[in-house]
């Protein structure tokens, strides 16, 4: 009798529901702003669909995962295990950092780049209650004139865009969708 335990949850047609699912990331990261549906994955409580799908598509062996706050728990461990391998790591050694805006503080924890290394920081995901196209004013790279985004904390992401070309960048998700503001986008208070 075999002990084996097989996880479900995973993408149903691996290349093309990842294709799509990295498709649809891309698209949000260069358009800050934009809310796009994100399906694909089938995750264990309390992750979203959205952030299930992102780390399906986003994370493998050798990419480090934080799991802060409630995401930390032992469903989640085996089952982003089973489907890509990915270690988990410190929040001072992650990739890629999911959990709750609270959780996930603060900031200063995660890696931001250095100026010859940019890229070697940390891309946050960050599980909301809510996500719509109301609330702070974005402006930047990808926006033609401005975007709108419910953000969980203006002063903290403002202080992070102050540091590019260093800093983090995040996807926010909520249910089935996703947005992304990456450190490039100037925010400030807006409706």
């Amino acid at each position: 009798m075999s002990t084996q335990v097989q996880y479900s949850g995973g993408f149903g047609n691996a290349p093309i529901d990842a294709a799509h699912a990295f498709r649809a990331a891309m698209t949000v990261m260069a358009k800050p702003g934009q809310i796009r549906t994100l399906r694909g994955a089938r995750p264990p409580e309390p992750l979203s669909v959205a952030a299930g799908t992102l780390l399906l598509t986003l994370c493998d062996p050798d990419t480090g995962v934080y799991l802060a706050g409630r995401a930390n728990n032992a469903e989640v461990q085996r089952w982003l295990s089973f489907h890509t391998g990915a270690p988990f790591v410190t929040a001072e050694q992650a990739d890629f950092a999911v959990g709750a805006w609270d959780d996930l503080m603060p900031l200063g924890a995660y890696r931001i780049g250095t100026p010859e290394y940019p890229d070697r920081s940390a891309t946050l995901i960050v599980e909301c209650d809510v996500l719509h196209g109301n609330g702070a004013a974005l402006r930047g790279p990808g926006i033609q004139d401005t975007s709108h985004l419910s953000l969980p904390d203006i002063a903290a992401l403002q202080g992070n865009a102050l540091l590019y070309p260093l800093g983090c960048d995040f996807f926010f998700t909520c249910g089935e969708q996703v947005a992304a503001l990456p450190r490039s986008t100037q925010i400030t208070a807006g409706t």
